[in-house]
């Protein structure tokens, strides 16, 4: 699962301001800023809208689950605690996150029927799967750039699932339109044309051959404790490493951050979109 922020964002499951502050190899490693360490999921979801996806999702008891942009993958990793019978297999570019995600299954008993997979999903052969989880991570699934993608990625989704299956897709959208201002202060380049609304979000992906089973969208409790989750760890890390090599590096990354999401909180959602694909009609003999 990866967090669905800024469309210039470096890599599927990065925030564009993931990456390190500097080359961590010139300071002793065990003593470099932290990351994401307070995070369970990678984007705004509670553990109770976890618990609601993983039983709605595992009730059709999937066999086979492809998470594309999985990040560390705790979302296909409860789905995979839920169904016993299931095997998944985690997509993604960040070597790190996936390496989290071994030693995770490794923890609780996963690893003989997981695995986590540094390589694009562009293009992705790895498909069909009974269900596919997208969370924050549709650009991995093509190389346009966001909005323009996500028709592009909702047909790959399509092709991707099995007849009778699932897509959990967690799609970025406006909750309301930005202002100038809250633009200016967002992510470089931000624009209005970055996302769309919840209802032309549900009508692309009807458009790509899915029926919306359930529609839901993270509140501000969960963007809250998500934001400040992203953060804390490397705050607390600076607070007693002012005079560190890296310090002002990563206090100008953090507060940049910090001042991006004060302009898009209460304007960017996130939506949970439980996505039905629509049966193909049998080839004429």
């Amino acid at each position: 699962m990866t967090d669905a922020h800024a469309p210039d964002a470096t890599a599927p499951g990065t925030h564009a301001s993931d990456a390190p502050a500097s080359d961590a190899t010139a300071t002793d490693a065990a003593d470099a800023p932290p990351r994401l360490g307070r995070l369970v999921f990678h984007g705004p979801l509670s553990e109770r809208r976890a618990g609601d996806l993983v039983r709605r999702l595992a009730a059709g008891a999937p066999r086979t689950v492809l998470d594309l942009g999985c990040g560390w993958g705790e979302l296909l990793l409860r789905v995979l605690e839920a169904v016993p019978r299931a095997h998944g297999v985690g997509v993604d570019l960040n070597g790190e996150d996936l390496r989290r995600g071994r030693r995770a299954a490794g923890e609780r008993g996963l690893a003989d029927r997981v695995a986590f997979v540094e390589e694009s999903a562009v293009g992705t052969r790895r498909g069909p799967a009974d269900l596919v989880l997208c969370v924050g991570a549709s650009q991995a699934l093509s190389a346009r750039r966001p909005p323009a993608h996500l028709g592009e990625a909702l047909g790959e989704l399509r092709r991707l699932v099995a007849d009778g299956g699932r897509v959990l897709l967690g799609e970025g959208f406006w909750e309301r339109p930005p202002t100038e201002r809250e633009l200016a202060g967002m992510w470089p380049g931000a624009s209005a044309g970055d996302h769309h609304d919840l209802s032309r979000l549900l009508d692309l992906a009807v458009g790509a051959g899915f029926r919306p089973e359930w529609v839901e969208t993270a509140d501000r409790g969960e963007w809250e404790a998500f934001e400040s989750g992203y953060q804390a760890d490397t705050e607390v890390w600076l607070a007693t490493h002012p005079g560190h090599p890296l310090a002002a590096a990563t206090r100008e990354r953090l507060d940049r951050h910090r001042h991006q999401w004060m302009h898009y909180r209460g304007v960017l959602g996130l939506a949970y979109l439980t996505l039905v694909p629509v049966t193909r009609a049998p080839a004429s003999p």
